[in-house]
Formats: structure tokens, sequence, C-alpha cells
């Protein structure tokens, strides 16, 4: 492998331009600034670039050229060059739950298939697939999906499409990598652990899988139906020993809530993998801090999700810009007392180069979370993706934390949500 550096020479830069239209030439540095390197693999294999590449700093910016002129390049051994591509994460900083291991962001599907609050069309899924295939190929695995995600005869349909994207993806190994973390509605008529287990065979088999790696409870009975609460925890540990999931997972479970299921599927053998929860700047509560604190000490892993509030912490709506649909009510309440918090984010985003979304996602990822924020497009993934490969100092936690504190509004909890 040669690092290639972008050449000073300004007639070169305006050849390279000119006959490869590359325009991601980086500007001249200055006297006091790094040279960006560019890393080009020979004959090597990439895992072999891989391991050479790790002795150069990741922190410096890369640009990716396809090609240069022959004068341009160091003398080599051979004329044959593969541009390599830093990951945005090494694998090192991937995230362990349980017995797998995630990528420290997945992505959320509940838009997949729901035509009323997200306008969904099933002429969307070709868009939908792409956006699956670009996240799989920058190394996410992780997604999540429910049993309930889908709207009227489209019931499921997040689940199917998530399937029928895997089997579709071209590369076996990374097929064998993706996790899918689907959820299980705690619907009055599930009241056996046999009708949860059902549950879960349906789940497998819109996703054509033959096992899935997180089967999470949706939501808690605890508030509304405590009997059926211990059949669905049964129904949790059934599916586990049946070998139909590889983990078991909660959401919308409260702090008081989650050490008594972490428990009781102890006593029965079962690892609580994950604890899903909505978390963000616009929900950071005592409630989510206290759940954060009982995942850190019993080694469960926390998923964010909803982590740019349902969109409002993207920057895109204003109280006279409003989405289509229901959102527009909630938005339309909580949007004016975001300017605090909306006003830090951009001030950020503005000095380290980033969007909204990017600091916002990043700041969940800085609280020991892997916030799932949901995906329709491929414009949201790469903007999505731009959260990763960096992290917010000190002092910027610091600052958006006290400018959401000092935001009058704050995001409405999901009504499942249990103490």
């Amino acid at each position: 492998m040669y690092p290639i550096y972008p050449p000073k020479n300004q007639s070169v830069r305006r050849k390279i331009l000119t006959t490869y239209g590359h325009e991601s030439m980086p500007p001249l540095q200055g006297k006091n600034q790094p040279i960006p390197t560019v890393f080009f693999s020979s004959s090597n294999s990439v895992q072999s670039a891989r391991r050479r590449a790790m002795a150069f700093s990741i922190s410096t910016p890369t640009y990716h050229f396809n090609c240069f002129s022959s004068s341009d390049l160091p003398s080599s051994p051979s004329s044959s060059f593969r541009p390599f591509k830093f990951p945005l994460f090494w694998s090192w900083q991937k995230v362990k739950m349980g017995p797998l291991t995630v990528s420290p962001m997945g992505f959320g599907t509940w838009a997949w298939g729901n035509q009323l609050l997200w306008g969904y069309k099933e002429s969307m899924d070709t868009d939908l697939q792409q956006t699956f295939n670009l996240a799989v190929e920058n190394g996410i695995n992780l997604f999540d999906t429910a049993d309930s995600y889908g709207t009227g005869r489209l019931n499921g349909q997040s689940e199917k499409l998530l399937g029928k994207f895997i089997r579709e993806f071209p590369g076996k190994r990374m097929q064998d990598d993706i996790v899918i973390a689907t959820k299980f509605a705690a619907y009055p008529w599930r009241l056996t652990p046999g009708q949860f287990v059902k549950a879960c065979r349906a789940s497998l088999e819109r996703l054509q899988l033959k096992q899935i790696g997180i089967g999470q409870l949706h939501w808690s009975t605890a508030n509304y139906a405590p009997p059926q609460e211990l059949a669905l925890w049964d129904g949790l540990v059934a599916m586990y020993e049946k070998g139909l999931v590889q983990a078991v997972g909660v959401s919308n479970y409260g702090p008081k809530q989650l050490v008594k299921i972490h428990d009781y599927l102890k006593a029965r053998g079962v690892p609580l993998c994950s604890a899903q929860v909505q978390f963000s700047l616009l929900s950071m509560g005592k409630d989510q801090i206290e759940i954060r604190n009982i995942c850190d000490s019993l080694g469960i892993g926390l998923i964010a999700y909803s982590p740019l509030g349902l969109g409002m912490l993207t920057g895109k709506y204003t109280s006279s810009r409003l989405p289509l649909g229901p959102r527009a009510l909630l938005f339309r309440q909580i949007l004016p007392g975001l300017e605090p918090l909306l006003s830090s984010l951009r001030e950020i985003a503005q000095k380290r180069n980033k969007t909204l979304p990017q600091v916002a996602i990043n700041w969940c990822i800085c609280n020991g979370t892997i916030p799932i924020p949901g995906i329709k497009t491929v414009k949201q993934v790469e903007e999505n993706l731009g959260a990763l490969g960096w992290r917010l100092s000190s002092d910027e936690l610091l600052q958006l934390e006290f400018a959401a504190r000092e935001s009058p509004q704050k995001m409405i909890q999901n009504i499942f949500q249990t103490r």
C-alpha cells in the first residue's frame, strides 16, 4: 500500500479535475495543516491494506480517487491500484449485545408499510431496497422492526420487506452478519406463552429467516393488565429455549419493570440482551437517565428509538412548515419551544461541518446508546451515516444538554412506557 498525497501544484490539480471530473480534491492545506492521505493497495488483499492503514491517523480527512495520471503517482512494482476506503467505524468499535455484535448505529423501519403516519406507498419499495443496500454496504447490520409495523392490509409489511431485501442483497457474508431485532406486540389476545411463540413463528415466516436476532416484547402490560405480563415473559423464555431467537429484549420498559424482567429472565437462564427506549435530546428525562444507568450496570444494550424526535431535531420543520399527517399536531405543540436547542445544534453542526441530524444522533452515541433513526430514502441513509466516525466533545455535550433543559417543550412519552 502506498500513501498518496494530493499534489500541491495547482496545474496538476487542475489537470486531474479536468481529466477525471473529481470534485473531491481537497483544498490546498495551510502551512500548519496536515495533508490528507489517500491510500491505495496494489496486489495486497483488502485485509492487508486495512491493517497497514490502521498505522495512520484516521482523524485526518481522507480522499478517494479512482485514477491518476501515472506521472502523479510514486513508482511501484505494480500498475494495478485499487482505492482503499476507510470504514465509517472499525470492527473494535462495534457493540456487543449478548451473543450478538452490532454496528454502533442501527436503522428503524417503522415507516415501511405505515401509510397513516409516514405516507408509505408500495411504489416506494425499490427506493427502500436501495436504502437498505446502502446501509449494509457501509457496515450497518442492525435493523429494527415489529410485527405491528404496517397499516391495515399492510400489517407486517416492514418484516416482509426486510426479509426480501436480505435475500436479494448481493453478498452471503454480509447477509449472515445482519441482525434483525423485531418486536412482538402485547395484543390483548396474546394471553399465553404459546400465543407469543406463535407470533414469533409468524414473524419468521414473514422475514423468511430461520432465526431472529433479537425477539423483543414491544411494550409492557403492567400499566393496564398485570396478569398478562408474566405470560409474555414466559413467551420470551419459550422462544429463546426453542432457538427461534438468538437473544431477547424489551421495549418501552421503565426502570422498575426493567429490573424485574431482567431478574425474572436471569432466574430462568435467559439473559436480557437489550432494552429499547425513547432517548434523544428531546427525551432525556429522569427515567431515561435511570434506565441508561441500569443498562450499564446489568450489561443490557440500550437502543435509542426516535433519536431525532420524529424529525423535530432535523431542522427541516418550523411552525409554519409542518409535516403532513398526524405528526403536524405534535410538531405544532412542541416546535415553538425548541429554539434554544435547535440553535445549539446549528452552532455545533456549522462548526463541525455536520448537519443537525448528525449532531443529534452522535449525542445519543456519546451517551452510550445505539440509536436507530428511521430511514425511507437514500438521502436519509447518507446523512445519518455522517453521524459515525467522530465524537462530540465534553463541552459540546454539556452545551446541548443545557440547551435541551432550557427548551420549554419536551417530547411526549410513549403511552405504554412503564415505571
